[in-house]
């Protein structure tokens, strides 16, 4: 019973620890930038999947490939 227990507590643990999906990920196909915007697209390392999104143009696209996660940045801290 213990065995079972500590079990689904892990499995637990795991899901709640699992980075989610971010937000600013989309389809390759459907990403398209409008006025005053760019398209920042990156092959990530570990996974080898390509993830597209949108950033204003005086935005960095920030990518931190260890933790398979993407964002734009700031003008004033970059990627910080």
């Amino acid at each position: 019973m213990k065995r079972i227990l500590f079990a689904l507590c892990v499995g637990a643990a795991a899901l709640a620890l699992a980075p989610a999906a971010p937000m600013a990920q989309q389809k390759a196909s459907s990403v398209k930038a409008g006025k005053g915007e760019k398209v920042c697209r990156v092959k990530m390392i570990p996974s080898g999947e390509v993830k597209t999104w949108v950033c204003k143009q005086e935005e960095p696209c920030c990518v931190w490939h260890e933790i398979n996660y993407v964002k734009c940045g700031s003008v004033t801290f970059k990627c910080l």
